[in-house]
């Protein structure tokens, strides 16, 4: 039996009003991939931080390496060991080099006067970069990369390190199904070299296709450990939410009414060409296809985030050109972008002031912000999509990735609209928060809205769409309506050339 190179036995952690960790018992074997699951807000990152020293346990807990007591205060406990982490949002220099990335902290220097070793580093950084089957230069610019280059990056850092524990965090959820083959290949490639992996994800996809074990938190408490061959996805699930799951795709209730949005022929160079699809009242349109496709650069000159050069947009039957969000934002249409954290929330305010930033004239008086009114409003929001906080003066960093995407949603419902653009909503979310997000989904067209909803997951788009929209390379590719569809009619129209759109 293989000795466990990380335990962790009895871990607690208490933040202020919230016990983040109860109890926690966590092993990784050596050249093991261990997955870690868990709902958002299960306690996952404060493990994490835990084991990397960014946290310190509370007492009474113990932590083994290699079968002999650690004690680890700091990262630089947690590196001395050989602990390293790479996280979904890279943490990178954006204008140094991969070689400069990859040294920062632990620059190479020469010998006497300890000036940076440009040469060693550089030629280090190339080794590390072609075990990791790089295509890239490590004079290359971070900023220059990809975001599946840049984790690339991240993973070359953690072994410069001489790291023989890597913790990867959600890392396959901003890259593609091709990117993701790929970090497969380099993570089963670094546990064939012995360095063992806790590979935390909310995909069922990675867990089954890498994990040798899975452990489950929920509520900041161990749930059980099981060896993948002897597990279920139903099992899992159960294990996560602590219920049975009967319905993923809760039943639609929504009655379709009249066309309410339409674009004709509408058209930016060397992005999309004659784009042509129509939304109705209390319908849930999916536009799909490849990353790549156009999808969300469709969505953005809808909304006036950036200029389209030829069609038309019509709501309710009226021609309205949106030059710029505030026109879309009066006019109905509101967006959730695909990136929640750069471009649909202000981190480090409060939920309460995040929910009112679209309509912040509703909350006037005499010139000044009615500050309980706001609260009020944004508290009634929070609790129709079942936010989880202590307060809506909780900062939205504070909140796990799930609650901020129903933050976002909660500033879209804040003003008077009749269309809601999702682009990618369950995007970093765990089960639990994905079945809340399509109950919110079926609550907004039974009311009347219409949703234009943006996926790449194809159970998601069959699950709960009434009509899809198949995109390929900025062209409508084919329109189904999603009883006629399946998923080999879907990828045959999103990689087909010769499929014409129906």
């Amino acid at each position: 039996m293989a000795l466990n190179i990380l335990e962790l036995l009895n871990v607690s952690k208490t933040f202020p009003g919230v016990k983040a960790l109860k109890s926690v018992h966590f092993e990784l074997k050596a050249g093991e991939i261990h997955a870690l699951m868990g709902e958002n807000g299960a306690g996952k990152s404060t493990f994490i931080k835990v084991i990397t020293g960014v946290h310190l346990p509370d007492e009474g807990g113990e932590f083994f390496i290699d079968g002999k007591s650690a004690n680890i205060k700091t990262p630089l406990d947690a590196q001395a060991k050989g602990i390293a982490a790479i996280y979904q949002h890279v943490t990178c220099f954006q204008d140094l080099t991969v070689a400069e990335n990859i040294f920062m902290g632990h620059e190479k220097t020469t010998k006497p006067f300890g000036r940076i070793d440009w040469k060693t580093m550089h030629s280090e950084s190339r080794k590390l970069l072609e075990q990791l089957d790089a295509n890239f230069d490590s004079r290359a610019e971070m900023g220059e990369l990809s975001v599946a280059q840049q984790q690339i990056v991240e993973i070359a850092k953690a072994l410069s390190t001489n790291a023989r524990i890597l913790i990867m965090d959600e890392p396959t959820a901003p890259l593609s199904n091709r990117e993701c083959e790929n970090l497969y290949r380099i993570t089963e490639n670094l546990r064939s070299k012995g360095v063992s992996i806790i590979f935390i994800s909310h995909r069922f996809e990675d867990i089954f296709r890498l994990a040798d074990r899975v452990t489950v938190l929920r509520d900041g408490s161990y749930i059980n450990h099981w060896d993948m061959k002897g597990v279920d996805k139903n099992e899992l699930v159960v294990a996560m939410v602590g219920r049975e799951i009967t319905q993923f795709f809760p039943a639609r209730e929504a009655a379709i009414g009249k066309e309410i949005f339409r674009v004709e022929g509408l058209s930016r160079t060397g992005f999309f060409k004659d784009i042509n699809f129509s939304v109705r009242a209390g319908e849930i349109v999916a536009l799909t296809g490849l990353v790549g496709a156009g999808r969300t650069e469709v969505c953005e000159a809808i909304y006036g985030i950036t200029p389209y050069d030829s069609g038309s947009v019509y709501l309710d039957g009226e021609k309205i050109p949106f030059l710029k969000p505030v026109s879309a934002i009066a006019a109905g249409i509101g967006l959730l972008p695909e990136d929640r954290q750069k471009q649909g929330l202000v981190l480090n305010w409060e939920i309460a002031k995040n929910v009112t930033l679209t309509a912040l004239g509703q909350f006037l008086r005499n010139g000044m912000m009615d500050i309980e009114k706001e609260n009020q409003k944004a508290g009634e929001l929070s609790n129709k999509l079942r936010v989880k906080a202590v307060s809506v003066h909780d900062k939205v960093s504070t909140l796990s990735g799930g609650n901020q995407q129903k933050v976002v949603v909660a500033k879209l419902l804040n003003t008077n609209m009749k269309l809601i653009i999702l682009d990618e909503p369950t995007k970093g979310v765990d089960v639990g928060a994905k079945i809340a997000i399509y109950e919110i989904m079926n609550e907004l067209v039974k009311e009347g809205y219409g949703i234009i909803m943006v996926s790449s997951e194809m159970p998601e788009v069959l699950g709960m769409s009434d009509r899809i929209v198949v995109m390929r390379e900025g062209r409508v590719s084919a329109v189904f309506d999603t009883k006629a569809a399946d998923s080999q009619k879907i990828l045959k129209a999103a990689m087909d050339e010769s499929h014409e759109a129906a």
